[in-house]
């Protein structure tokens, strides 16, 4: 499909209701995973340049029209290219939000459900929103052909070609969901956040516009900023460190006084460089922390999932992945880093072995508990003030 690099065709408007690099200019990539069947849309999100893709996915209806999976940001580039689709396929009959609470997603789905006015919207059950909970009509959902994902994946008008299954867990301050979509014909699993995996290189997406990975790939402040294929693997290595364990133990930070004295020497201090500013000080081994982290592309768990979320009901999450390991998938599009995923419903259950006291995988699916050490912190933090429950007991 033809991309575009204009201004106009990139911009997203509403980029200050989450102010998320790359803000009001955004590229999207759209790939064909499965011929004239399934394409993913990838874009990027994140902070301080350690940014990732979060995607959307569109498969066609056997009788015509097309299912969209957690849209992102409706821009013209993204939304023409939609509609070239729609040329060839038919309407988008279906938008399915797949998420109660992430507003990284929540926050595409009324501006591009305006952009397909015939489109029902669907969503994850127990919707709600921080800091306070609005009704999703005041999110810019459209209030007439906006309704709950039905529990049973029969009742939905789409039920023939797809199954699904709902996660969606109390975490008493809010709820977590996450909808596993399975196209039945292509052996294809579509998940939000549950499950990811890490490519070796960086995604094609993030290639389009390389600084963040050139930022990261630096020992220091003062070195220049080179793009070279070994500088964007080990920056894209250290984004995910950041993005997946947020303060991985294999980095320090430098003081505020020393990251100004830092500032003033670097060869760089332009806006884009956040003139100067770069505090990161990683430490030697910080590539075997990646290897382990990226396990030859498994499938896991996400580090904050772990810790944060999915304790709370544990025995609850192990049920819902029971379920979904008895569908005949052979791939999964998940909403971050790499996809498709290709996988089977055993690789997909081990993934939660985390979860069980005597779990059936082996030790090398479990990620390195020195990693955790900040996420530690933080359940330890968010439970003393009352703000989270403490873990229940693994299944």
């Amino acid at each position: 499909m033809h991309s575009s690099t204009q201004p106009q065709d990139l911009a997203w408007r509403f980029w200050l209701a989450l102010p998320l690099y790359p803000f009001g200019k955004r590229r999207t990539l759209c790939t064909e995973v499965v011929k004239d069947t399934i394409w993913t849309f990838d874009q990027l999100q994140g902070f301080f340049y350690a940014v990732v893709t979060i995607r959307m996915t569109v498969v066609k209806l056997d009788a015509g029209g097309l299912l969209i999976y957690a849209p992102v940001a409706p821009t013209n580039e993204c939304i023409r290219m939609v509609k070239e689709l729609v040329a060839k396929h038919g309407d988008v009959k279906y938008i399915i939000l797949p998420t109660s609470s992430g507003l990284e997603h929540k926050i595409f789905v009324g501006p591009f459900a305006r952009c397909f006015p015939q489109a029902e919207v669907f969503v994850a059950p127990h919707q709600w929103s921080f800091p306070l909970n609005l009704p999703l009509s005041w999110l810019g959902f459209p209030q007439k052909r906006t309704q709950v994902l039905p529990e049973e994946s029969q009742m939905a008008p789409f039920g023939t070609e797809f199954d699904y299954a709902i996660l969606d867990l109390d975490l008493g301050k809010g709820s977590f969901a996450d909808v596993a979509l399975l196209h039945k014909r292509s052996r294809t699993l579509l998940l939000t956040d549950a499950i990811i995996s890490i490519p070796e290189e960086p995604p094609a997406i993030l290639q389009l516009d390389p600084y963040p990975l050139l930022f990261h790939a630096r020992d220091s402040g003062d070195e220049v900023i080179e793009d070279t294929p070994a500088n964007r693997r080990k920056g894209w290595q250290r984004i995910c460190l950041f993005a997946i364990y947020f303060r991985p133990q294999a980095v320090e930070t430098a003081g505020l006084m020393q990251m100004l004295r830092n500032a003033a020497k670097a060869k760089e201090r332009s806006r884009q460089a956040y003139f100067g500013l770069y505090p990161f000080r990683w430490q030697e081994g910080w590539q075997q922390s990646f290897a382990a982290l990226r396990g030859n592309g498994r499938p896991f768990v996400a580090p904050i999932l772990q810790t944060l979320i999915f304790p709370q009901a544990p025995k609850q999450v192990i049920d819902w992945a029971d379920k979904v390991a008895t569908w005949d998938f052979g791939r999964i599009i998940s909403c971050h880093l790499d996809a498709p995923i290709a996988t089977t419903p055993d690789e997909f259950r081990l993934a939660f072995a985390c979860l069980e006291q005597n779990p059936r995988a082996s030790q090398n699916v479990l990620l390195p508990e020195e990693d955790f050490g900040f996420l530690r912190q933080l359940e330890a933090f968010l439970v003393k003030y009352g703000i989270a429950t403490p873990a229940k007991e693994k299944v």
